[in-house]
């Protein structure tokens, strides 16, 4: 995996193997920050990564300039890869060992973007509960945006707040807003 823009462009980093991970591809990361970059000064917003994985996204926002980066994953192979990978790098990701659904339940923080990478295989009920969590407990600030990244073979578009899909190969991004 590379980031792909901002101060860090170009670096690769690489996840050990061990960890129970599906990076969004490169092709898909570029289209959906150029979804963004029209929308957001990323230096002025803050971002809430779920499901973080190695930390792909949260380190493309980072690269980009966000400084109010928070990444959530019950692995905690991957919460430490995230935290050694933004130390070493000196990036203000601050990573977190939690159930995404427990950390949704009781944040009382709100965020410019929330975007969650789920595993693709999650029962259509989980990928539901999300928007309902992060809109119940409004952890959107105003004009903020829910992202979902999501297997072609699952369809979002009839989750409330649902605004629109983007897809890019086997990928797809659903925005609610």
């Amino acid at each position: 995996m590379r980031i792909i823009s901002g101060s860090y462009k170009g670096r690769k980093i690489i996840a050990p193997k061990k960890l129970p991970v599906r990076p969004t591809t490169d092709m898909a990361k570029e289209a959906l920050f150029n979804i963004l970059n029209n929308r957001y000064y990323f230096d002025d917003i803050s971002v809430l990564d779920l499901f973080s994985g190695t930390g792909n996204i949260s380190y493309e926002f980072a690269s980009r300039g966000t400084e109010n980066i928070t990444a959530i994953d019950a692995n905690y192979g991957c919460v430490k890869f995230i935290t050694e990978t933004s130390e070493g790098f000196k990036m203000p990701i601050q990573s977190i060992k939690s159930d995404v659904f427990k950390f949704l339940e009781n944040s009382k923080v709100n965020y410019d973007i929330i975007f969650a990478d789920p595993p693709y295989n999650f029962e259509l009920d989980l990928f539901t509960k999300i928007p309902h969590l992060v809109f119940s407990n409004t952890l959107l600030k105003q004009g903020g945006l829910l992202i979902i990244e999501h297997s072609k073979h699952t369809d979002l578009s009839h989750i409330e707040h649902y605004s629109h899909s983007k897809s890019y190969g086997g990928n797809v991004f659903s925005f609610f807003e």
